[in-house]
């Protein structure tokens, strides 16, 4: 039977000179579309390493406690926007029959399903804040947001990338999200969650995503290789895992471009080809020989892969990666036990793990770290990566500084005057011996000497006993051991009473702290060597040292002034006034005491008369 279309096209008469229109094609080939759109989860049982959140979505929907307003955040590629649309889904789920209600069993599509999951449903907006951030945008939210959703049950808004909105965007829309009508509902997903007002995540129930562990994802792309009929290494999939750090939209891209690349098996060669990875073997000999000191080796290692294709900063990448997993091996013995380790990583991890102690590991770990962001900074990586590799050589050849400290304190000499150049000749810290091959680690004696000289031991330096004869005694004491808050609270706060050698009475002034006793009576243990007894009594005691020092003060300015010569100048000058009277011998005695060395506190001697008989210094008199 002739298609009728086919048939009027036959029957089309041509123009003249040219040919008759050709007949449509019956049916257009379905477009690719990439493994990342093709395998989107469409459910949350079809969400990976989000338990968490899919059981607390779950209660929640089941107790009927559905908020207004979920924030998302998590890294790229977890599944935050493919969240937002099963939320979406799991809001308006209603089946054919217009039955159903708000929740989480979503296996089987309802009317609205299909047409959310693909963002095409009229009642769901789907909004990118990176284009639409301005508080006009956020206006005409608003003004839609008061009319009824036209077929589903709510009206969803799903902003993505939230955190690019303006502050007078989100200002605008503090109002609406925190009350807003009955049929609308808010989902925000966000990569910067730390840019997103404290304010705005108040309103919100938080979910963070979390990075898919790597055996999780493994099995995930497992099952997608078995459903696209690909065969591929169990390998390659892990090394496809740690490309993808988490990503599950990563994995499958990179595994998409492998499925190309290899045109038929994936072996990790394919990926390492394709992604410009070191093979984790020739990895783990580049670490042998740095960790021997076989400076030759490392460099001729590290040129070979590079050669092959392999990035200098992917092969110290690896490198610090290995590091870290040798480490944790170290530590955790059990991690030896992850399904994503290598056969080569396992064994002669834990081979190193049991030799390297976890000083030498930290250094190794800290000097690649650096060594890293000078090579992507270096015009030549290359050569850059060869100077990090040496000095982790030579590094490998050196104790650790506790180390060394302690084989200089058990007199293990000084360090030999042999080569420095981290060939293994020179000694150091535990290492790999430069024989070669996967041998065991050597444990040499660090800066050993062949006759060490014998060590003195320290004498014993003993302190002279401090006299304290007074109050006067302590507060010196407490000056010269640097207490300054127990001077000042001495000299301010301290009425004494009764003191006698071991024995010391006062009075506390108001507001004092009631500890002085006991921080006093154990610092003077400490000063003296012997033990204080220190008590705070209720006797009214005398004045303190800042109330006899102001009165001394007062008592040398009275005197000044009824001194014939400056009443003479207070008389000539209206308005001048003593500001202070300094005594001239006791500042000569306390520049010959700094002079001298000593130390301590020297005041005008109270005993004499400030002034005499002979002409006053006023240069002692300040006005």
């Amino acid at each position: 039977m002739t298609d009728p279309i086919d048939a009027a096209t036959a029957d089309e008469p041509g123009f003249a000179g040219f040919d008759p229109a050709p007949a449509p094609a019956v049916a257009a080939p379905t477009p690719y579309r990439v493994l990342a759109r093709k395998y989107r989860p469409a459910h949350f049982g079809d969400l990976i390493g989000q338990d968490a959140m899919v059981r607390t979505l779950t209660n929640a929907f089941a107790a009927g406690r559905i908020p207004q307003a979920w924030m998302l955040t998590g890294v790229r590629g977890v599944g935050k926007t493919t969240t937002a649309r099963i939320l979406a889904r799991a809001l308006n789920y209603q089946t054919a029959d217009g039955g159903g209600a708000p929740t989480t069993d979503l296996r089987e599509f309802g009317i609205h399903c299909r047409d959310i999951i693909e963002g095409r449903h009229i009642d769901v907006m789907e909004l990118d804040a990176a284009s639409n951030n301005g508080v006009e945008n956020v206006r005409q939210l608003i003004e839609g947001i008061q009319y009824a959703p036209v077929s589903g049950r709510y009206k969803v808004y799903i902003i993505d990338e939230v955190h690019m909105m303006s502050t007078a965007a989100f200002n605008a829309l503090l109002k609406t999200l925190e009350e807003p009508p009955a049929h609308a509902k808010f989902i925000f997903a966000t990569t910067e969650i730390r840019k997103v007002p404290i304010t705005v995540l108040s309103r919100c129930q938080r979910f963070d995503l979390r990075r898919v562990e790597s055996d999780v994802l493994v099995n995930h792309l497992s099952g997608i290789c078995r459903t696209e009929s690909v065969e591929a290494e169990d390998e390659a999939l892990a090394a496809v895992a740690r490309a993808a750090e988490g990503s599950v939209r990563d994995s499958l891209s990179i595994l998409d471009q492998a499925i190309a690349h290899a045109a038929g098996r994936i072996t990790l060669d394919d990926i390492r080809s394709m992604l410009g990875l070191a093979d984790r073997a020739r990895i783990i000999d580049l670490f042998e020989a740095v960790m021997k000191g076989d400076i030759a080796s490392a460099l001729g290692e590290l040129r070979a892969q590079y050669d092959a294709g392999a990035d200098p900063v992917v092969v110290l990448n690896d490198l610090a990666e290995f590091t870290h997993l040798v480490t944790r091996l170290k530590l955790v013995p059990e991690a030896v036990k992850d399904a994503t380790l290598a056969q080569a990583e396992r064994v002669r991890g834990g081979d190193f793990a049991q030799r390297l102690s976890v000083r030498v590991l930290a250094r190794t770990w800290q000097m690649l770290l650096k060594g890293i962001s000078e090579v992507k900074q270096a015009d030549r990586p290359v050569m850059a990566a060869e100077m990090v590799l040496v000095r982790l050589a030579h590094a490998a050849d050196l104790p650790t500084p506790d180390e060394a400290l302690k084989m200089l304190r058990d007199g293990a000499g000084a360090i030999a005057s042999g080569n420095g150049q981290g060939n293994g000749n020179g000694g150091g810290a535990p290492r790999l011996p430069s024989g070669g091959g996967n041998t065991a680690l050597a444990a040499r004696p660090i800066l050993a000497s062949a006759n060490p000289a014998p060590v003195a031991a320290p004498r014993a330096v003993v302190a002279p006993q401090a006299i304290v004869a007074s109050i006067e005694d302590v507060i010196a004491l407490a000056s010269q051991h640097r207490e300054i808050t127990l001077k000042i609270a001495l000299e301010r706060d301290v009425r004494p009473v009764r003191f006698e050698p071991g024995r010391i009475e006062f009075s506390l002034v108001e507001g004092a702290s009631r500890t002085l006793a006991q921080d006093l009576s154990r610092k003077l243990k400490e000063w003296t060597g012997q033990t204080w007894m220190v008590a705070v009594v209720n006797a009214e005691g005398g004045a303190t040292m800042r109330e006899q020092a102001a009165a001394a003060k007062d008592q040398r300015e009275s005197d000044a002034a009824a001194h014939p010569s400056v009443k003479a100048v207070l008389e000539r000058f209206p308005g001048a006034r003593i500001v202070d009277v300094r005594d001239p011998r006791a500042v000569e005695a306390a520049e010959n005491a700094a002079t001298s060395g000593a130390e301590g506190d020297y005041l005008p001697d109270g005993d004499e008369p400030l002034f005499d008989d002979a002409e006053p210094d006023f240069d002692g008199i300040d006005f």
